[in-house]
């Protein structure tokens, strides 16, 4: 073989090691989860790819569109839980404290039991 034949299988090894390494770290978010938590007990698990409304009981309703999910409907007094922004595939959290509801985002590969609970 000559130079040239190694420097060409050696540029064509490094990109495909780059490309191999980018899809591993910025590739698809799918599997990327919303979970639901009513008073502690989790409500359901949902897809964040699938657009879809979620009621929740008869307190608070969500949407999950185009890979973000928000409060819709909730009929607490203060109504914070409809201000916050949504939440995606980066994480995040929405809390209803007066009706006890979680919108939580859980990543590929992340644990999706809490570590500790304090009573």
């Amino acid at each position: 073989m000559k130079k040239k034949d190694l420097i060409l299988i050696g540029v064509i090894l490094l990109a495909a090691a780059a490309c191999w390494a980018g899809f591993r770290m910025f590739g698809e978010q799918k599997g990327n989860m919303l979970v639901i938590t009513v008073d502690g007990e989790v409500y359901g698990t949902y897809d964040l790819s699938v657009d879809q409304e979620i009621i929740i009981g008869s307190t608070n309703r969500c949407e999950i569109k185009d890979g973000a999910a928000r409060m819709t409907e909730a009929d607490c007094p203060d109504q914070l839980c409809r201000k916050q922004k949504s939440i995606d595939a980066s994480g995040g959290t929405i809390v209803c404290l007066p009706n006890k509801v979680v919108l939580e985002i859980y990543r590929n590969g992340e644990d999706e039991q809490a570590d500790t609970i304090a009573q």
